[in-house]
């Protein structure tokens, strides 16, 4: 299984169809297969905040908008969240691959990772975690949730879901 391509496939049926994104390791498969296929708007932005800004503006324009990113631009995002989507409802949907879990090589990940769960707690973000291919299904299912209650949600991906490749991240 592709775990890449489904994610893809789970965010196109979700009805998404603008993407920010921010350049992770983790997220490089997805992002690549965005790139090729051209059927989700795709904009590449320099900051986690300044994608919560035009995710923002896009859905005053009628899109469903989400920002691929690294957990460790949660951190760049929280005023941002709390003083633009939380205040005027807007349902931005934010997928982060999960760096500074256990296993990660990288020092410098650690500390955001063990605090990403609880800072999303703080911000009172509907949180869904994908850490097995069948829970892919339920980026869809955060979307509706997004959408219904026009609020923010999270989508966390644990480097579990790529089960075969996590030697590489």
């Amino acid at each position: 299984m592709n775990i890449d391509l489904e994610l893809y496939k789970s965010i196109k049926n979700s009805g998404i169809n603008l993407l920010l994104s921010v350049p992770c390791i983790m997220l490089k498969g997805l992002l690549e297969i965005i790139e090729v296929k051209k059927e989700i708007q795709h904009i590449p932005v320099t900051r986690e905040e300044e994608g919560v800004g035009i995710a923002a503006g896009a859905y005053l324009g009628g899109k469903v908008s989400a920002i691929l990113m690294q957990n460790s631009g949660l951190g760049n995002s929280i005023n941002a969240i709390k003083s633009l989507l939380d205040v005027y409802m807007i349902p931005v949907i934010f997928i982060m691959s999960h760096r500074g879990a256990a296993g990660e090589k990288i020092v410098a990940q650690i500390p955001m990772g063990q605090i990403t769960m609880d800072l999303l707690k703080c911000l009172t973000l509907e949180t869904y975690i994908l850490d097995s291919p069948e829970k892919i299904k339920n980026i869809e299912i955060a979307v509706n949730e997004a959408k219904k209650n026009k609020k923010p949600v999270a989508i966390i991906l644990k480097k579990t879901l790529w089960r075969e490749s996590n030697e590489k991240i």
